[in-house]
């Protein structure tokens, strides 16, 4: 979400007794020769007392950032206070306990919490973070390495061109419902471009064909918005391992948008990801590290509830069941998103990379890696990862989609940034913020109610099995304001030096009723303040 911004043996020499004294039968008398000498082994040198490296104690002030708004401060005194109150948490960690996002350790960093007590959808686990453990290979081979997260196993650089198979004239040809963009023959590797309508309107099937790179030119759009309740539309299915370019050869901002109605099936394998990315990502050395904001990225648009509706439109409820609540979406014009069926599906993304997306439109209207508006508990959405957005990895407006194994990697904004009603399920999260620096209000995850604090349905997620390295110089790791409530569960969060872990916001106009940390309200759809269980704080560097 927009803000203001775009803007850390003294191995003893032994002794010959010493070294006889080791040896079978050695009782400290030595017999050379004839006749005995008596030897007196010394008394061993007491072993000194380690000197402590542990940082002291952290403070509630190095702990939380407090901020103000409309006169209403959550102190840092009380922001501690609330993670105290919960289980298994340990405020005093350090960051030497991670190498990169893994653990250097088998054990777990706290006792672990089970979420599958929770709810079904998580999957029973005895650690803390993403990862278990610096073995561990869910995040392998799917994703791309970079310097912001070495993930390892066979998974290629973010920089390198993608795998696009040899360009033979015979057999890379476009299929139906494309568009013969031309070769890149002049490059290495050759490859031909087939281009996606800008409006698909029947059923399109991308198959993979080695030599063929996909590409998008503009806003490219999957059905046409069929309304809050209206009918099916149609579903653009991509096959394992393909590649999807935006086009850089033209200005307007290249993106894929699937419409209310309308579905994805974008299913690739752990060891053949499909990859959306940049035209310059298709050259050798086209892209580095630095590279980002190259295209607009994937929006994907439902019919489940959302808090926030249009003027006009709504209001919402409780329940989500308004059929006239809807919302705007915010990075293009006149498409929206909402709707009353909370299991509303949108398609399928397994196993995908969005790499160097993302652009601002204007402050507060942005295009992320991956955008969902009003995306419903139907959508099936895992192991994706977003890499090197210009703004953030993964924004949800509303909707009831549940995610797991998502990796945000190089992120200039937010990390996983979740508003307008949110209510879902995420599990096995990484958020790695770019090296290079990322903007300077941009957190590991943003928890917010865009300033609706009692707006319905209220945002309410849990965030299980999440590991959080903060470089941005942000006030905290984790800022949850608006309203919203929140669980967190199993989570590691490692802060960089002047920049805190936590930083809970109200902004409700009466002190006495400060909405985020208040005690849960029923009447309000109120869950009570956030609660933290098994997570292992790193903050300010230590």
């Amino acid at each position: 979400m927009a803000s203001s911004k775009r803007f850390g043996f003294i191995l003893m020499a032994t002794t010959a007794c010493a070294a006889l004294a080791g040896c079978s039968g050695a009782d400290g008398v030595a017999s050379p020769g004839a006749g005995s000498i008596n030897v007196t082994v010394p008394a061993p040198a007491p072993t000194p007392t380690p000197t402590s490296t542990a940082p002291s104690a952290i403070t509630a002030a190095q702990f939380a950032a407090q901020t103000t708004v409309n006169g209403i401060t959550i102190t840092s005194d009380e922001q501690l206070a609330i993670v105290n109150a919960g289980t298994n948490n340990n405020v005093n960690g350090v960051g030497s306990v991670l190498n990169g996002v893994y653990p250097v350790g088998a054990a777990s960093l706290t006792t672990a919490t089970d979420p599958s007590t929770i709810n079904s959808f998580f999957t029973s686990t005895n650690y803390v973070g993403a990862l278990n453990g610096p073995t561990d290979t869910a995040f392998q081979g799917w994703t791309c390495n970079s310097t912001s997260a070495e993930f390892g196993g066979s998974g290629a650089r973010c920089t390198a061109v993608p795998s696009i198979g040899t360009y033979a004239v015979a057999t890379s040809v476009c299929p139906t419902g494309t568009i013969d963009d031309g070769t890149n023959s002049s490059s290495s590797p050759s490859f031909r471009y087939c281009r996606l309508p800008q409006n698909i309107t029947t059923d399109l099937s991308l198959p993979k064909i080695a030599g063929v790179v996909y590409r998008l030119r503009g806003q490219t759009e999957v059905g046409t918005d069929l309304g809050s309740t209206g009918p099916a539309g149609v579903t653009l299915t991509i096959a394992a391992g393909s590649v999807i370019a935006a086009d850089s050869s033209e200005n307007t901002n290249d993106l894929l948008l699937v419409n209310r109605g309308s579905k994805i099936s974008a299913i690739g394998t752990r060891d053949a990801p499909i990859i959306f990315t940049s035209q310059q990502n298709l050259v050798n050395n086209g892209v580095s590290d630095a590279s980002q904001g190259q295209w607009g990225g994937i929006i994907l648009l439902g019919r489940a509830p959302t808090a926030v509706c249009a003027t006009g439109t709504g209001p919402n409820n409780a329940d989500g069941s308004s059929t006239t609540c809807q919302q705007a979406i915010e990075g293009v014009t006149g498409r929206f998103y909402g709707g009353p069926n909370a299991a509303d599906n949108s398609g399928q993304m397994s196993y995908v990379q969005i790499r160097y997306s993302g652009i601002a439109i204007s402050d507060g209207n942005e295009l992320q890696g991956l955008t969902l508006g009003g995306t419903g508990s139907g959508t099936v959405l895992d192991h994706i990862q977003s890499h090197n957005s210009a703004d953030d990895g993964i924004e949800i407006f509303g909707g009831t989609t549940n995610l797991k194994y998502i990796a945000i990697t190089g992120a200039d904004d937010d990390g996983f940034d979740i508003d307008n009603g949110y209510r879902g399920f995420m599990q096995f999260m990484i958020a790695a913020q770019r090296v290079l620096g990322a903007t300077a209000d941009s957190f590991s995850t943003e928890i917010d109610s865009n300033n609706g604090e009692d707006l319905l349905p209220r945002t309410y997620s849990t965030y299980a099995n999440f590991t959080f390295i903060q470089t941005a110089l942000a006030p905290a790791a984790i800022r949850q304001r608006g309203g919203s409530d929140m669980r967190y569960v199993n989570g590691v969060v490692k802060s960089v030096g002047n920049v805190a872990c936590v930083n809970l916001i109200a902004g409700e106009t009466s002190a006495s009723d400060r909405s985020t940390i208040r005690a849960a309200d029923t009447t309000k759809q109120d869950a009570g303040p956030p609660v933290f269980s098994s997570v292992y704080f790193a903050c300010q560097g230590r």
